[in-house]
C-alpha cells in the first residue's frame, strides 16, 4: 500500500482537475484539452493499462515524437508504479536495441515514424509482450470511462523507479539513469519557484519529451496548473507562430534553436509580437543570448544539470553572473572536490559533487558503477567546475575519463563514436573529442590511424558511422594521421591530440 502522506505525479493531475478544471492543460495541432479532460484521459489510460496486469516496476518503453500521450503516460505510470523508459528517437537501430535489451520492457509504445526501425526489434524480442502504435492501436487501450482510476492510484509509491533515460556511456554502452517520482516532483517544484510558474503560464514543448529538460519544464508547468503547447517537430516559423497565438511564457533551448528563431525574426518585415514571452532556459553562448534579449525583451536563463540530478541544479539569468552556469539550487548540497573528495576553496577547480533529494536512484542494473558513482556519500558528476563565494557555478568541462561532447544539447560520449569508427576494416585506432561549432555549440571530431594497406575517404567513414550510431553522434570532421601520440603508460594521449587538432589539421 501507499506510504502515508506521500505525494505522486498522478496527484498533481488530480489536483489540477479539481482546482483548475476548465483551464487549458494541453494544446497540440489545433486541439486543446482542459485539465479536467486531461485527467479523464489519464484515468482512462490508467484503467486500460491496468487490464494488462503489469507488475509494479514493469518497464514501458516509449519511442516517439512529442505527443499528448506522453502526459497520459506520465500519469498512468505514476498510478500503476510502472517505469517509463524514455528512448531518444534519433538513435540508430543498434542503439535502440541496446536500450531495449538493457531494460527488458514488456510494453513498447512508438509512432509511425519509428515503425520501420521498431518492428524488427519487436519481432526479435519475445519478452516484449505488448506493442502499441500512437497512430494505430494505442488509443484502443483507453477504457470507456474513468471510474475507479483514483482507487487504482492509491498504491502509487513515489520512491520507486519511475523514469529511465539512457545517458552515461560506460565502456561505450549507454547506461539508464533511474529517477523516482519524488526526484522529479522536487526538481519541478524548484523550477516552479525559480521561473514563477503558475496556472497563467504556458510552456512551448520544443525540447523532446525523452530529454530530461523537456520532462522537467513540461511537468513543472503542468504541476503548476499551466498549459503545455506541444510541438512534434521544431520549426522556427512555427515556434514564432505558437509563441504569439498561444501566449507562450517560457520555452527551453539548446543550440541551434535560439539562433534559428532569431534568423527567422530578422528576416521578417514586421517583427512578431513576443510580449508574452518571459524567459528562455537552456544552453547558449553570451552573444546569441544577448541578441535574443535585445530583440525579444525576454530573459535568457543559463543552467547546469544532468539526467542523474533529475535535471537542473543550477540556474539564473545568464548576465546575473556572466560566464557562470547559474546559482546552485537550494535543494542541492554541492562541493567542488579534489580526487580524494576533499572540498576545495572557492575559486578552485575540481570535480562537481552533489548530494540531496535530486540525486537519481542509480544506473539501471549496474551495481558496481553505482557504488563507484556514489562513493563517500556523494554523487560524482564527472564534471569539473568552480564555485564562487555567492554559490555560482563555473563549468570547466568533463573529467578526462568521462569526457562528454554536446552537439545541440545531446550527449555524445567519445567511446561510443570510437567503437563505431574502429569497427570499420580500414580504421586501426581513433580518438574522438568535441570542437567549437558556431551552429550547434559543439561538434564531434575524430583523429584516426588506418590499418596497413587500407584507405577510406572522410565522407565515406562519416557515412559508415551513421549506420551504427545516431546521426548527431557521427563525426563532423575526421583527420587521418600516421600515428597517435601515446602517454608514458602507452595509452592514447587524448590531451595532446585535442591540443593539436581542435583548431586545425
Amino acid at each position: 500500500m501507499n506510504k502515508p502522506h506521500q505525494l505522486t505525479v498522478f496527484d498533481f493531475f488530480h489536483r489540477n482537475a479539481q482546482m483548475n478544471g476548465p483551464g487549458c492543460a494541453l494544446y497540440f495541432n489545433g486541439e486543446t484539452r482542459s485539465h479536467s479532460e486531461l485527467f479523464d484521459d489519464a484515468c482512462r489510460l490508467t484503467k486500460g493499462m491496468a487490464t494488462l496486469n503489469l507488475a509494479a516496476g514493469t518497464r514501458v518503453a516509449v519511442v516517439a515524437k512529442n505527443h499528448p500521450a506522453f502526459f497520459h503516460l506520465f500519469a498512468s505510470a505514476s498510478a500503476l508504479n510502472l517505469s517509463l523508459v524514455l528512448i531518444n528517437r534519433r538513435l540508430g537501430e543498434e542503439e535502440l536495441a541496446h536500450a531495449l535489451d538493457d531494460t527488458a520492457p514488456q510494453v513498447v509504445i512508438y509512432d509511425n515514424e519509428m515503425k520501420d526501425k521498431i518492428d524488427p526489434l519487436l519481432q526479435e524480442r519475445s519478452g516484449i509482450v505488448y506493442s502499441f502504435n500512437l497512430s494505430d492501436n494505442f488509443f484502443s487501450l483507453y477504457a470507456q470511462d474513468s471510474r475507479g482510476a483514483v482507487e487504482l492510484a492509491a498504491a502509487s509509491d513515489p520512491d520507486l523507479a519511475y523514469i529511465i533515460i539512457h545517458t552515461a556511456a560506460v565502456q561505450g554502452k549507454p547506461r539508464g539513469a533511474v529517477l523516482s517520482q519524488a526526484n522529479l516532483i522536487l526538481a519541478n517544484l524548484q523550477l516552479m519557484h525559480a521561473y514563477g510558474l503558475d496556472k497563467t503560464k504556458t510552456y512551448l514543448n520544443i525540447l523532446p519529451l525523452f530529454h530530461i529538460m523537456g520532462v522537467n519544464i513540461g511537468l513543472a508547468t503542468l504541476m503548476a496548473g499551466g498549459k503545455n503547447v506541444i510541438m512534434d517537430q521544431f520549426s522556427p516559423q512555427s515556434s514564432l507562430d505558437l509563441i504569439q497565438e498561444q501566449n507562450v511564457s517560457i520555452f527551453g533551448s539548446f543550440p541551434p534553436i535560439l539562433g534559428r528563431i532569431l534568423e527567422c525574426i530578422q528576416s521578417q518585415d514586421t517583427p512578431p509580437d513576443l510580449s508574452g514571452l518571459e524567459l528562455v532556459a537552456g544552453l547558449e553562448n553570451p552573444e546569441t543570448a544577448g541578441l535574443w534579449e535585445a530583440v525579444t525583451g525576454s530573459k535568457f536563463w543559463i543552467m547546469y544539470g544532468q539526467t542523474e540530478t533529475s535535471g537542473l541544479i543550477t540556474f539564473s539569468p545568464i548576465f546575473e553572473a556572466p560566464g557562470s552556469a547559474g546559482r546552485v539550487s537550494p535543494l542541492v548540497r554541492m562541493i567542488v572536490a579534489d580526487d580524494l573528495d576533499n572540498a576545495l576553496p572557492a575559486g578552485s577547480t575540481g570535480e562537481i559533487l552533489i548530494k540531496g533529494p535530486l540525486v537519481f536512484k542509480g544506473y539501471w542494473n549496474a551495481d558496481d558503477l553505482n557504488a563507484f558513482t556514489f562513493r563517500n556519500g556523494w554523487h560524482h558528476t564527472g564534471d569539473m567546475g568552480q564555485l564562487d563565494e555567492n554559490g555560482y557555478l563555473y563549468f570547466k568541462g568533463r573529467k578526462p575519463e568521462k569526457e562528454l561532447i554536446k552537439p545541440g544539447g545531446e550527449n555524445v560520449f567519445p567511446a561510443e563514436v570510437e567503437n563505431a569508427l574502429v569497427s570499420h576494416e580500414a580504421v586501426e585506432k581513433a580518438c574522438v573529442f568535441g570542437v567549437p561549432d558556431a551552429e550547434f555549440g559543439e561538434a564531434v571530431k575524430a583523429v584516426c590511424t588506418l590499418n596497413v594497406g587500407f584507405t577510406v575517404e572522410e565522407k565515406e567513414l562519416i557515412a559508415y558511422t551513421g549506420t551504427l550510431i545516431a546521426g548527431f553522434k557521427k563525426p563532423k570532421f575526421i583527420v587521418f594521421v600516421d600515428q597517435l601520440p601515446l602517454t608514458a603508460a602507452g595509452d592514447i594521449d587524448r590531451f595532446a591530440i585535442k591540443e593539436k587538432y581542435t583548431h586545425g589539421q
